[in-house]
This record gives C-alpha cells, structure tokens and sequence, in this order.
C-alpha cells in the first residue's frame, strides 16, 4: 500500500510540473505576442498633378520706334498700340510639387495709332492678338498656403482679324519671343485658391499697310506686360 501511494505521488507530481510548464510556456507566448509590433505601412496622399486658373488680365503693350514710309524713316513718327483687359484660362502641370509646366490661353482686340509726327492719321488699323505662351515653373512649397512661384518660357503670337483704319492692307506678322513670370496663389482650402500673376514677353514685329499708294512699315517693339489675378482650383 506505501509502495502505491508514494507511485501515485510521484505521477501526480509529475502531471502538476507538465502543467505547469505548459501554463508558463503559453504565458510567455502571450507575453511575446503582445509585445511583437507588425510594421505599419506608409500611407500615401495621392498627389494629383492637374492646376488651372480663371483670370482676368490687363495686356500693356509697348509700340514702334521706327516708321517707314516708302522705305525710309520718318523723323518722329511712332505707332501707339492700345491696352487691353480681357478673361484668360491657363492650364498648369506639376511634375513634382515644385516644377510645373503651365499653358497660357487667352486673347485680346488692339488698336494701332499714329503718334508723333503722324499722329494725324489717328487709327492705323485694329487687330487681335492671340499669344500662347507656354512657362516652366518653379513653386516654392515652405510658406503653408502661400505659394509663390517663378517662371520663363516661349511665346508664339498670332495676330488675326485685323482691320484697316488710315492704312489700307494693314497686317501684322506673327512673331515669337521670350516670357518671364512671377506670381503667387494663396490657397483658401485644399482645392480653392487666389492668384495674382505678372509676364513679360519679350515680342518685336512688323505692322505693314498702304497709304495713298505707298507701302508703310512699322518696326514694333510690343513687349507686353501681363498683369492678371483670378481664381485658382487646385484637382
């Protein structure tokens, strides 16, 4: 009888110390598993490249330093072309929060003048301007919703529907030319914003016509200012 109770003891015991180590070995897995953190993974914002703005702008053209008449110069005859306000659309795209690429679209209706020594023969012609102009940017992003910006492209101008006044024929060429930028949008929330933009483009041409039989050429030095401010949607 001793002989069987000691055995029973010693399986009892036995059976406690697997339990036990049992218990232990699941409470250290516990353990390491709370402690066990699963990496995270880095959330994206989607960055959406797509800008435009609704402007209006006012175009201040420069005008002629030089008239020919039957292909000779005329002392201190000039040609005066007009301002200009009109609405504007330009398209922008970032290639990176700080380069973008930005299309500017719009057109506007100018008057030629005689000035100085011919300006007795008033309006020289009318003709309307359309100057694509295409600028690389580069925007400065530490300023929170201030955001200005610099930029310097090309410019193709086309003139069309013009109109003879004093000049008969009257023309102008189409010319290509430099542009320069600087502006600012200001953004109210994550999609609106405020814009207040400046060009120069640099744009020398030719203005021809007739009078009384005689041809007369205009060497235009334009060099328009574009001033414009306007609404900016950021996609």
């Amino acid at each position: 009888m001793t002989k069987h109770f000691f055995r029973n003891l010693a399986i009892a015991g036995l059976m406690a110390g697997v339990s036990a180590a049992a218990m232990t070995n699941g409470a250290a897995a516990a353990d390491l598993g709370e402690k066990v953190v699963k990496p995270s993974l880095p959330v994206m914002t989607a960055f959406n490249p797509w800008m435009i703005r609704v402007r209006g702008i006012g175009v201040i053209p420069g005008g002629s330093n030089r008239v020919l008449l039957g292909g000779a110069g005329v002392a201190g005859a000039k040609v005066d072309v007009t301002d200009s306000i009109v609405p504007e659309l330009d398209i922008t795209y970032f290639f990176t929060p700080n380069i973008a690429a930005e299309l500017i679209l719009g057109t506007t209706p100018h008057t030629a003048k005689g000035k100085g020594a011919i300006a007795g023969l008033g309006t020289l012609g009318k003709a309307w301007l359309l100057p694509p102009t295409l600028t690389l940017q580069y925007h400065f992003t530490n300023f929170g919703a201030f955001k200005p910006y610099i930029g310097a492209g090309v410019n193709y101008t086309l003139f069309y529907g013009e109109e003879h006044g004093t000049l008969n024929q009257f023309k102008i060429n189409h010319a290509a030319g430099l542009a320069l930028q600087v502006g600012f949008d200001y953004m109210l929330n994550k999609n609106w914003g405020i814009n207040f933009d400046v060009k120069k483009l640099y744009l020398r041409t030719n203005a021809n016509g007739v009078l009384a039989g005689t041809a007369v050429k205009a060497k235009m030095h334009l060099d328009p200012w574009i001033i414009g401010a306007g609404v900016t949607y950021k996609f």
